[in-house]
C-alpha cells in the first residue's frame, strides 16, 4: 500500500481534538510542515509525555511526512518552558541528522491553535474560514504522527486524567474505554458531587457524574479532567442560552475586552465579539454585524479570561453561528483582501500561568507524569464517528469474534475514517456503536 493507503486503512485522524481524516489532510503538496507539540490546553501532560518517551519516531515521522508532501521546511513547534521535550527532540534530530527545525513559542494560550501557530512559524495570517493549505502550510498534531509511523490500527489512546480525583495519573487504554474505568485507574474521584470535562478545561466537553459508565474514549481524547459540579468552569456549561442572552442584554457593558483580547481578532480576522454581545442584547443575532461570530475558533478566551463582567461572548458565537448554518449562510471574504495582524498582538497574549489561576485549577497543575497506567476492559463500546465527515459502515455481523485491530467498520470512498477493535471479542452492532465484549 502506498503511504496515504496505510494511514487510511489504519484510521489514523487528527488526535488533537478536531478529529480530521489524516489521509486527506496529507493528500496534499506544502512547503511547511509544522508539528505542533505544544499542547497548549492548561492540565493536559499526554503530548509533553509522547515527546519525552518517543522523540525519535516524532522526528522520523516530521522526516517522513514532510518528504511525502514535498515540504521544504520541517518544523517541530513546542513552549520554550518545556526544556526536557525540547531536549530530546533536538538530541533525536541530531542523532538521526535531519534537517528539522525546533521552534520555541511562548507560554500562552491558546499558542497550539493552528492559526495563531501558523503565525508564530511562518509568520503569514491564513484568511478567515480558510486552513493552513492556503498558505502552503500543514498542521498536524504528536500523537497523530506517532499513530502515522505505527502504520498498525489506531486502537489506544493516551489520555491525562487528574482534577478531584486520588491519583492524577496518565492511562493508556482502549478507544471505547468507559470514563468511569479511567477514572477509576487514577483512584477514583475523591469528591462527592462532581463533573467531568472531557479534554481541556477551556474547550472540552462536560460530562455528567451520572454519565461517566455510559460515555466512552473516543480517538481524539487527549484529557479527562475531575471538577467540583460548583466549579465555575462547571457552572458556565450548566447556563441556559435563553439565560445567557439576557445576561449579555442586561449586564454587557461594550468595554470590548472580549475583541481585544480574542486571538483571531489579533490575528488579523474581522471578529468582533463585543458587537455580536450588542446585537444580542437587543435580539439581533441574524443581523450584519453578527456574521463576524463565524470565525469564532471557540477557544473561550473571552468568556473565560477577557470579560469583567462574566459573562458568555464565546457561547453566545456558538449559539449565532448555529442559527447562520441552519439558514445555510457563510462567511465569505472579500476577493483580493489580506488582513493584517494586530500590532498589539504580541503585549495581549494570554500568559497560561495567569490563566491557570483566574480559572481557579492552580491546585491541579502537575509539571509532569514520568509514568502511565495501560489497562484492557473487559467491554469496549467502539463509536462509528469519532471523526469529521460520515460515521463509518459496519462489517461485521451479530456474534462474530473479533481480534484486537481488526477491522470493524470501513468508510469506504466518503471522506472519514476506518474503525477497528480495541480489544479481542465479541461484537453486538448497535445504533451508531460497536459493541465488543470478551467472553
Amino acid at each position: 500500500m502506498t503511504f496515504l493507503e496505510t494511514i487510511k486503512a489504519s484510521g489514523v485522524v487528527g488526535a488533537g481534538g478536531a478529529g480530521f481524516p489524516t489521509h486527506v489532510k496529507l493528500n496534499a503538496k506544502a512547503d511547511i510542515l509544522i508539528i505542533n507539540a505544544i499542547e497548549c490546553e492548561p492540565l493536559l501532560e499526554t503530548d509533553k509525555y509522547l515527546i519525552r518517551n518517543f522523540p525519535e519516531d516524532l522526528v522520523k515521522g516530521t522526516e517522513k511526512i514532510g518528504s511525502e508532501i514535498s515540504a521544504k521546511r520541517k518544523v517541530i513547534a513546542l513552549k520554550s518552558k518545556n526544556k526536557k521535550e525540547i531536549a530530546k527532540v533536538r538530541e533525536a534530530i541530531q542523532n538521526l541528522n535531519l534537517d528539522i527545525e525546533v521552534k520555541e513559542v511562548g507560554n500562552f494560550y491558546p499558542a497550539g491553535d493552528e492559526q495563531m501557530l501558523v503565525r508564530e512559524v511562518a509568520g503569514v495570517t491564513i484568511l478567515p474560514t480558510q486552513i493552513p493549505l492556503s498558505k502552503g502550510i500543514v498542521v498536524t498534531n504528536v500523537a497523530t504522527v506517532l499513530d502515522v509511523m505505527s502504520e498498525m490500527p489506531v486502537t489506544h489512546r493516551v489520555i491525562t486524567v487528574t482534577g478531584e480525583v486520588n491519583s492524577p495519573t496518565l492511562i493508556k487504554v482502549p478507544v471505547g474505554t468507559s470514563i468511569k474505568e479511567c477514572l477509576e485507574l487514577a483512584g477514583g474521584p475523591k469528591i462527592h458531587g462532581f463533573k467531568v470535562i472531557l479534554g481541556g478545561p477551556m474547550m472540552g466537553k462536560p460530562c455528567n457524574e451520572e454519565d461517566i459508565s455510559t460515555t466512552y474514549v473516543t480517538k481524539t481524547l487527549g484529557g479527562i479532567i475531575v471538577l467540583p459540579e460548583d466549579h465555575a468552569i462547571i457552572n458556565r456549561h450548566n447556563l441556559s442560552i435563553k439565560h445567557i442572552l439576557s445576561r449579555a442584554a442586561s449586564a454587557c457593558i461594550q468595554c470590548r475586552m472580549c475583541t481585544d483580547l480574542c486571538p483571531r481578532y489579533l490575528n488579523g480576522h474581522p471578529l468582533y465579539p463585543h458587537l455580536v454581545m450588542r446585537a444580542a442584547a437587543f435580539s439581533d443575532t441574524k443581523g450584519e454585524s453578527c456574521k463576524s461570530a463565524m470565525l469564532c475558533c471557540e477557544c473561550g478566551i473571552c468568556e473565560m479570561y477577557a470579560c469583567p463582567m462574566g459573562l458568555s461572548p464565546k457561547t453566545i458565537n456558538q449559539y449565532v453561528k448555529t442559527e447562520f448554518l441552519k439558514e445555510n449562510v457563510r462567511w465569505e471574504n472579500k476577493e483580493g483582501l489580506e488582513y493584517e495582524v494586530s500590532d498589539m498582538r504580541e503585549y495581549r497574549k494570554v500568559p497560561t500561568e495567569r490563566l491557570i489561576r483566574r480559572l481557579d485549577l492552580s491546585k491541579y497543575v502537575k509539571h509532569s507524569f514520568d509514568d502511565v497506567i495501560e489497562y484492557e476492559p473487559s467491554r469496549a463500546i467502539i463509536s462509528l464517528k469519532q471523526h469529521i465527515g460520515a460515521p463509518a459502515t459496519p462489517i461485521v455481523d451479530e456474534g462474530e469474534y473479533v481480534v484486537k485491530g481488526q477491522l470493524i467498520a470501513s468508510i469506504g470512498e466518503s471522506l472519514g475514517a476506518n474503525v477497528h477493535s480495541s480489544i479481542d471479542g465479541l461484537v453486538s452492532v448497535k445504533e451508531g456503536y460497536i459493541i465488543v465484549e470478551k467472553r
